[in-house]
């Protein structure tokens, strides 16, 4: 899910570079009310720009400094008890949301722009797959693709049902306790590194997927309701005791083979949580409301109620 992270960042840049410009008068701001050339332009150009940069860089620092091989396919569904594909299907509808906004910026209709925000969406994760595809270590996975196709096509859903996100999907990372084991450490460090930045990107035991919905948008008579329409009630998945793919064995640098699935046993964990929906928090500000938009696929922290597959049930005051 790390590269994924990295998409999204991306394409948030991009959205709050496009709609933040202090100088611009508010028609900038506005979705143009027909294709707009120039707009179009700017929008597609800058899009790929950052999707062709972080190609081209995460082939260079990722995939050509490992064994390449003829094209292969990979069955990974039950890797990392698939909290992977959770990230797969988070990261789709994100970029398939920000295609969307910034097509709808030009002043493309709303289903030409829903089509081709779900064919940006849908390209950004294939490419990532191809890459793999070419990876001995890997593997073009049918699974991911599914899940890719699963996250676009359920932020065009529910515009085509709703007209709106009612359901967002979001991430967190939440600090995991590792034990005080010198070799679950060492174990760690390798698959997940050792920075705090470098574990929101990468550590699958301390990243959560959520889906957030807004109570506010279920209620039939919404509109003369004072309930707080930024209210959300979030579910979230995350794993735990994850030190490797399938399961927790690995072999270290001298050769030493360790097996430590019955003394950490892995585990899912589901979560009941609130959440903000900050698209909805308007200000006088056009650039804070922008912000709040750009920063909209972050779970913000609140109190959570946690099953997990231990058999445990917990309460957290608060769960990042």
């Amino acid at each position: 899910m790390n590269i994924r992270i990295l998409l999204i960042f991306g394409f948030s840049f991009l959205y709050f570079s496009l709609f933040s410009q202090k100088r611009a008068s508010l028609p900038f701001l506005q979705n143009a009310d027909s294709l707009h050339q120039k707009r179009l332009w700017i929008s597609a150009s800058t899009g790929f720009g950052i999707y062709t940069g972080t190609s081209v860089g995460l082939w260079q620092a990722w995939y050509k400094n490992n064994e390449l091989s003829r094209f292969q396919f990979f069955n990974d569904m039950g890797e990392w008890n698939q909290y992977d594909k959770a990230g797969h299907l988070m990261a789709a509808y994100a970029e398939t949301y920000y295609a969307y906004e910034g097509a709808r910026w030009t002043g493309m209709k709303k289903k030409p722009a829903l089509w081709t925000a779900f064919g940006v969406g849908f390209g950004i994760q294939a490419t990532i797959e191809v890459m793999d595809g070419f990876s001995k270590k890997w593997g073009f996975s049918v699974g991911d693709v599914g899940f890719n196709t699963l996250g676009s096509a359920i932020f065009v859903g529910q515009e085509l049902a709703w007209n709106e996100q009612r359901i967002l999907f979001k991430t967190s990372s939440n600090p995991f306790d590792y034990p005080d084991d010198i070799d679950i450490q060492n174990r760690a460090n390798q698959l997940f590194g050792t920075g705090t930045f470098e574990k929101f990107f990468k550590d699958y035991n301390a990243q959560y997927v959520w889906a957030s919905a807004n109570i506010w948008s279920f209620l039939k008579n919404r509109e003369n309701s004072k309930f707080p329409k930024w209210l959300n009630v979030s579910l979230g998945y995350g794993v735990g005791n994850i030190y490797g793919g399938f399961q927790n064995t690995w072999v270290d640098e001298n050769d030493m083979v360790f097996n430590v699935d019955n003394e950490f046993p892995r585990y899912r964990q589901i979560l009941l949580s609130f959440d903000i929906d900050t698209s909805k928090i308007k200000t006088k500000n056009r650039f804070v409301n922008t912000l709040f938009k750009a920063i909209n696929w972050i779970k913000i922290p609140s109190p959570a109620f946690e099953y997990n597959t231990l058999g445990e049930v917990k309460f957290h005051p608060i769960y990042w």
